[in-house]
């Protein structure tokens, strides 16, 4: 027999520009030259607005005038100087650099008064959401840059799981105030936040339309901390932004997003406290940033099921450079709302330090979307809980920590698979280079659906040490060169209904046999050209499998 494999991916090409921001051939595209915001050279502080930096005076209204001030001068520097500043909400104008210097820390309100409902988008759909502590939309040329701390109060607002907390914590929080869910199990912090979570799916109220029945949840409906919508020409350049009621840093529908320097935190038990959400913008940077989050920590979307498909504008045009994420659900994470596609992105230089995955690709039925066009290079992580690398097309909405163990592994009985359609989202042309991990649960989950496989996908010089191996179910076109499994159990690598793969320089060392286990009745065409397990024995082949299909060596 011979195997023939068309693949049609482009290789990684690593930039050699001096600047993030310089033309780069990405992947196979060019990257555009991301476009940095100009400000005028005016200037206001805010204490000339009679801001008051004792934590306890609200300056939301000083503040608001020197943005003004400014503004009317065609743009300018608003400055925050050193000290403690308690205020509501921050809404920005175009042209507008909010200057945080070395010392400051803005500490947003608790009052949710402060905070109105607004028209908005969470978790990938429209919706009511209480105004964000720091907001623009349709705005252009607006920076943040100085070394200061904005904190978003996030405690006032989110849930919080018992289970995440030691037994003392537990009880301090409680005995705080709030309100307990029927089991008892998970802690509130006022009656109108655990109402407007019994009638939500995924965060997102259903069958409310009059904007009284919002009210009388609002306390559930809380804000990302920074949202810029529809906006162009961003710079993020050296703040600290922490605590944040939901997710942290969400730019929406926005081109030209420059984010570099910065440090972004949330405590690891922060229910949907991601760090930074791209969704469905054009032309960005991200470079030399620490993450360290309670959900996933750079987090790609682009709007969700039918108001994403709707919407019909990808995240593209993206690269990831120099970042560490320490806690978060995902180091980079692709997903689940990705129903207007990500296409045209490339991460290099990333260390992921116990990351509940390490790179997630995630959705469901339902979402439609594609991703591809995207690519991975010398990424290093250490003691990551599950999954090196997961690709998982079954999301359910749980974390990977959430997950009971057995629920970890794919769906292998017969089912009813339906036609793809539309809502049927497709992964492909993805590479994976230069990657190291350290410690982790399970080397690689590779999960498509039985209606839409993952396709041509590509791994290229991968070291993983963990419990388990690789395991891949519903893909089309694997190709791996160059693996290293360290695994404590056998079999080493899972293949189920799996098609059209390729494995050369396979190095499976003190593996004991069988340590290939090939099952599924759509699974054919399988080379695995091994370097230092050649015996026979070395695979399990199911009774079900096309035998003279597969080859190893």
């Amino acid at each position: 027999m011979t195997l023939i494999l068309a693949i049609i991916f482009t290789s990684c090409k690593v930039s050699t520009s001096p600047s993030p921001a310089i033309i780069d051939q990405v992947q196979g595209f060019n990257m555009p030259v991301v476009k940095e915001p100009v400000i005028p050279d005016n200037t206001a502080y805010i204490t000339d607005f009679g801001a008051v930096n004792d934590g306890q005076t609200l300056n939301t209204k000083a503040i608001a005038d020197a943005i003004n001030n400014v503004s009317k001068k065609g743009g300018g520097k608003v400055v925050i100087p050193r000290g403690i500043w308690l205020t509501g909400p921050i809404i920005l104008k175009s042209n507008i650099d909010l200057y945080a210097e070395e010392g400051a820390l803005v500490i947003f309100s608790s009052d949710k008064t402060l905070y109105p409902l607004l028209e908005g988008d969470f978790e990938g759909q429209n919706t009511l959401r209480c105004t964000s502590p720091i907001s623009g939309r349709n705005l252009e040329n607006i920076a943040f840059t100085g070394k200061g701390v904005y904190d978003g109060t996030g405690e006032v607002w989110r849930p919080v799981k018992k289970e995440k907390l030691t037994e003392l914590q537990w009880k301090t929080l409680v005995k705080s105030g709030g309100v307990l869910s029927e089991d008892s199990k998970i802690w509130y912090p006022s009656p109108s936040c655990l109402e407007g979570q019994k009638i939500s799916e995924m965060n997102v109220p259903a069958q409310l339309s009059k904007i009284g029945d919002y009210e009388k949840i609002k306390d559930f409906l809380r804000p990302v901390m920074v949202s810029l919508v529809n906006c162009k020409k961003i710079l993020f350049d050296g703040p600290v932004f922490q605590n944040s009621p939901a997710w942290c840093l969400h730019p929406l529908m926005c081109e030209d997003l420059t984010i570099r320097n910065i440090t972004v935190k949330n405590p690891w038990y922060s229910q949907n406290g991601d760090g930074l959400d791209i969704e469905s913008c054009r032309n960005t940077v991200v470079y030399n940033c620490n993450f360290d989050v309670g959900d996933d920590a750079i987090c790609l979307k682009s709007g969700k099921d039918a108001d994403g498909r709707k919407r019909a504008m990808p995240t593209e045009n993206l690269e990831i450079r120099n970042c560490i994420v320490f806690h978060g659900h995902g180091g980079v994470t692709i997903g689940s709302e990705m129903s207007g596609g990500v296409k045209n992105v490339y991460v290099s230089g990333c260390t992921f330090i116990g990351t509940d995955v390490g790179l997630r690709f995630k959705s469901n039925r339902g979402r439609g979307g594609v991703v591809e066009n995207i690519c991975f290079t010398d990424i290093n992580m250490i003691n990551i809980p599950t999954q090196a690398i997961s690709f998982n097309m079954y999301y359910g909405g749980l974390s990977h920590s959430e997950i009971p163990a057995e629920g970890r592994t794919a769906v292998t009985k017969k089912e009813v698979i339906p036609q793809a359609t539309e809502e049927t989202p497709l992964f492909r042309n993805i590479s994976i280079k230069n990657l190291t991990c350290k410690g982790a649960n399970q080397a690689i989950l590779l999960q498509g659906l039985p209606e839409m496989n993952l396709e041509n996908i590509i791994l290229e010089n991968i070291d993983i040490e963990a419990d388990n191996g690789l395991l891949c179910i519903d893909a089309d076109s694997i190709t791996i060169k160059g693996m290293r499994l360290i695994t404590k159990n056998i079999p080493s690598l899972s293949f189920i209904n799996s098609r059209n793969v390729v494995i050369d320089k396979l190095d499976v060392p003190n593996s004991k046999n069988p340590y290939i286990d090939i099952k599924g009745d759509k699974s054919k065409y399988i080379t695995i050209r091994t370097i230092n397990s050649g015996e026979k024995g070395n695979a399990i082949v199911g009774n079900e499998v096309d035998a003279g299909t597969i080859k190893i060596f």
